[in-house]
């Protein structure tokens, strides 16, 4: 087994073990592949290497080793076996259960976020990571399970939570002898950094929620049934959630709304679609649901802002033909999307 690379002041584990435990689920990342094992990194502890014996990949016969593991390729391996002293670990994927795989993950997940910003405050305040890791981020796993949850409770208040976090320093005292004085685990510039970072990257970011639908109806005035409609849809929201609707093109309308809590924004709009179907079908008019509530990406929401925008211009460069291209088609012709929009939240 390859000697590790020296450590730098940004180098550390991520838990205060050094070594994982047996019958343990890791994050690994294949490093090589020969012919009788594979050899791997432990992402969570500080890349120090492993093997899985090309036995204990699969509890199938193995046809083809790539189709099962490819270098550099990140996943959950069980730990068989680990010598502290020769720094030999063994692992297994054949033993992994789907629960293993998801525990590992779901625990990688958290365990990476919180290296991430431990990592960043060590490098822009130049302090040792272990150090911080030693004063800090291990005891919030020891208190709270996981160094995550106490980060979260660090945004919105950080002295409950470092407050009583200490370190010993070494002093010489008037008479000439050392003495042990206990200080807070941070000096307060480390501190706001800390605190800093985890209000950035941790600060819940609301969600954005969408559904696409068609809605058509050709009663007469049936632009004025469906703007009706898309504000019966509109009433639904709550502050938490507020729902918007607008027009795409004759006949797509889609929903938006933000809201931090995934289930809340998906019942919100569901609630909103219905409502807007009961007042165009009272009308005698029809809603067809394209895309269910869903959340949507930073990109998919762009490119819907982009559709817009363009669909707006147009409209502007049309200029004054918007009503009669109503009446043409009974009431399902180009309606004005500026318009359209503000009189969907007056």
């Amino acid at each position: 087994m390859s000697n590790p690379p020296p450590q730098t002041p940004t180098d550390c584990r991520m838990y205060e073990s050094r070594f994982p435990e047996i019958d343990t689920p890791v994050m690994i990342q294949v490093k090589s592949i020969g012919d009788v094992a594979t050899h791997v990194s432990l992402l969570e502890y500080n890349n120090i290497e492993g093997m899985i014996l090309l036995s204990d990949l699969s509890r199938r016969r193995i046809r083809s080793v790539g189709s099962l593991i490819k270098v550099g390729r990140i996943e959950p391996a069980m730990v068989l076996r680990v010598n502290a002293e020769k720094g030999y670990i063994d692992l297994s994927k054949k033993r992994l259960s789907e629960q293993d795989v998801q525990i590992c993950e779901e625990r990688y997940s958290k365990s990476k976020m919180v290296h991430s910003i431990m990592r960043h405050v060590a490098e822009t305040m130049n302090v040792d990571l272990e150090d911080l890791y030693i004063h800090v981020g291990w005891p919030l796993y020891r208190k709270y399970g996981h160094a995550v949850e106490a980060f979260k409770l660090i945004v919105n208040n950080p002295d409950s939570v470092l407050g009583p976090l200490t370190r010993e320093i070494k002093e010489i005292g008037p008479d000439g002898k050392e003495v042990t004085k206990v200080v807070p685990a941070l000096s307060e510039d480390v501190k706001d950094a800390l605190v800093s970072n985890i209000r950035r990257r941790m600060t819940p970011q609301p969600l954005k929620i969408r559904a696409d639908i068609e809605m058509k109806c050709f009663e007469f005035d049936g632009v004025l049934h469906i703007k009706e409609a898309m504000r019966k849809a509109e009433s639904v929201g709550t502050k938490e959630c507020p729902v918007k609707m607008k027009l795409v093109a004759p006949p797509a309308y889609v929903l938006t709304t933000q809201t931090l809590d995934k289930d809340q924004g998906i019942k919100v709009l569901t609630n909103a679609i219905a409502a807007c179907a009961t007042s165009i079908e009272r009308h005698k008019g029809k809603l067809t649901v394209k895309e269910s509530p869903r959340a949507v990406s930073e990109r998919e929401d762009k490119l819907l802002a982009e559709q817009l925008y363009k669909l707006g211009r147009q409209n502007t460069e049309v200029g004054g033909d918007e009503d009669s291209e109503v009446e043409e088609d009974m009431g399902m012709g180009s309606v004005d999307l500026d318009s359209q929009a503000s009189s969907t939240t007056d």
